[in-house]
């Protein structure tokens, strides 16, 4: 289940687009810790990533690439790591002209119960060159940019939920294709 969507408003004046999901995982937090701390993780809990190369593992400095099903890759160098809770990284994507991607991922209890956890992921991204006018930059965040990410996103907490609850990894566009990651197959 879903528990938050939000969405950063100052994106439009900014040139930032920003949003946040949450899922809720009925296990404790230490297991879902387990899995997004161990290194090559997303091979079994990301329903858009073929592959999940790690260069270096784990803490502040850790280094790994996605190989997503649409032949995009991304290089992701983690910044912050908090044992237990969660780590920031950047993201930077092969053969495109954007700017980094910034994501958060953090990990807290359910208030109701130890037992249940709450998976959040955050990203802000500047996907726009800084010369666009703020109305299409608004134009493109709302209609477009936002969509698509919660789309994304949307997934790859359901992959985690899936592959924390099950133990099993998850299947490519095992929550729906994604043009941009994981195109549908025929």
């Amino acid at each position: 289940m879903i528990s938050t969507v939000t969405w950063d408003n100052q994106a439009t004046l900014t040139n930032l687009t920003t949003i946040s999901l949450s899922r809720s995982i009925a296990v404790p937090s230490q297991k879902v810790w387990a899995v997004i701390s161990k290194p090559g993780h997303l091979a079994d809990s990301h329903p858009f990533c073929q592959q999940n190369p790690v260069e270096k593992w784990p803490g502040i400095g850790s280094k790994d690439e996605i190989y997503f099903y649409s032949g995009k890759i991304v290089h992701r160098d983690f910044y912050n790591w908090i044992d237990g809770e969660g780590y920031d990284l950047k993201l930077t994507v092969q053969d495109l002209d954007t700017h980094q991607v910034d994501v958060k991922f953090r990990i807290t209890s359910s208030s109701s119960t130890e037992s249940e956890s709450i998976l959040t992921i955050t990203l802000t991204i500047n996907a726009l060159p800084n010369r666009t006018p703020w109305f299409v930059r608004r134009f493109i965040a709302h209609l477009i940019t936002r969509p698509l990410l919660q789309k994304y996103l949307d997934s790859v907490l359901k992959g985690y939920e899936y592959h924390i609850t099950t133990g099993q990894p998850v299947k490519r566009n095992q929550f729906g294709s994604h043009f941009m990651f994981s195109p549908a197959v025929s």
